[in-house]
């Protein structure tokens, strides 16, 4: 059985992780959700893509009890990397509704999300220190989305983030009651669509200027601009 649901509505592709309970990752859903966000990107129809869990969590990280089991770590690890390696370079905005706790890889998944919406109540973060693990590659999106000193407050403890903790960090726009998820999700997604064809570079240069130096950041930027009025 699938664990990704897929479904489109409104020009909205809506992607939900489906691994009840926990909607934890595995490497066949890792790679579903890679062909599905490649899919949406490529689709005209879909203006906008929203990542969220079945049930009543978000998503609880890698499905560590199946490489306990035996299965080969490297490919949970590559799996998990190929998705958040992903994330920046499509065209389309991505918008986490986070219906429940994100954890471990799951929060990964939500600060690599261009937006955040999540439920009052959730737990947001790692907690791998607490169980004498390193969160290695689940680290690295935080770093990118928080300050140094706010991410290591939750990799170093191990202790996630309440939902308004994570609205006050960075992690999240808005935290709303469970009943008005959705309604806030899809006025985040109308507002940020409203680039129009502008939306696909400008938003693959956002995060690319992110890696590069204030100077170089600038150049580029200035040949981003003249090309997008020759377009």
């Amino acid at each position: 059985m699938s664990g990704l649901v897929s479904e489109l509505a409104d020009g909205v592709r809506t992607l939900r992780l489906d691994r009840p309970p926990r909607n934890l990752l595995e490497p066949e859903v890792m790679r579903e959700l890679v062909a599905a966000l490649e899919a949406a990107d490529g689709d005209e129809e879909v203006r906008a893509i929203v990542l969220t869990g079945g049930g009543e969590l978000f998503c609880g990280g890698l499905d560590v009890a199946m490489i306990q089991a035996g299965a080969d770590p490297r490919e949970f690890a590559r799996g998990l990397v190929a998705i958040l390696k992903l994330l920046p370079k499509l065209g389309k905005p991505v918008t986490a509704a986070v219906n429940g706790d994100a954890l471990a890889s799951g929060f990964s998944l939500v600060c690599a999300s261009d937006l955040a919406v999540a439920v009052a109540g959730a737990r947001i973060g790692t907690m791998e220190a607490s169980i004498g693990i390193w969160p290695m590659i689940a680290q690295v999106p935080p770093l990118q989305r928080l300050l140094p000193r706010h991410a290591l407050q939750n990799i170093l403890t191990g202790v996630p983030f309440n939902a308004e903790q994570a609205l006050a960090f960075g992690v999240v726009n808005r935290v709303v009651a469970a009943d008005e998820l959705d309604d806030s999700v899809q006025e985040l997604v109308q507002l940020a669509t409203g680039a129009g064809a502008a939306l696909a570079a400008g938003r693959r240069s956002f995060y690319r200027f992110l890696d590069l130096s204030y100077d170089d950041a600038l150049e580029a930027a200035l040949s981003e601009f003249t090309s997008m009025f020759e377009r």
